[in-house]
C-alpha cells in the first residue's frame, strides 16, 4: 500500500506539485487552510485517543486475570 502511494507521488514534478497548491489555495482560500488542517488534527487526535480506549479495553480483562490468579495463589499460600 505505502510502495503504491509512494509511487503515486513519486511521479509528481515540482510543476505539478505548484499547481495542485494554487488549485488548493484557490478552492480554499488563504484564511480556510488553517482551519482545514486544525479540523484534521482534531480527527487524526481522536482517532488515537479512541484508539487507545479501545486497547485499554482489550488489556483489562487480561489485567483482572492476572490480578485474580495472583490473589488466588496468595489465598493458597496463606492456608498452607
Amino acid at each position: 500500500m505505502l510502495n503504491s502511494i509512494l509511487l503515486l507521488f513519486g511521479n509528481l514534478g515540482t510543476t505539478e506539485l505548484i499547481i495542485i497548491v494554487v488549485i488548493i489555495l484557490l478552492l480554499f482560500g488563504g484564511k480556510k487552510i488553517p482551519e482545514l488542517m486544525k479540523g484534521i488534527g482534531k480527527g487524526v487526535r481522536s482517532y488515537k485517543e479512541g484508539l487507545e480506549d479501545v486497547k485499554k479495553e482489550i488489556e483489562k480483562p487480561i489485567n483482572e486475570e492476572t490480578d485474580d490468579n495472583k490473589k488466588v495463589d496468595e489465598e493458597k499460600d496463606s492456608q498452607k
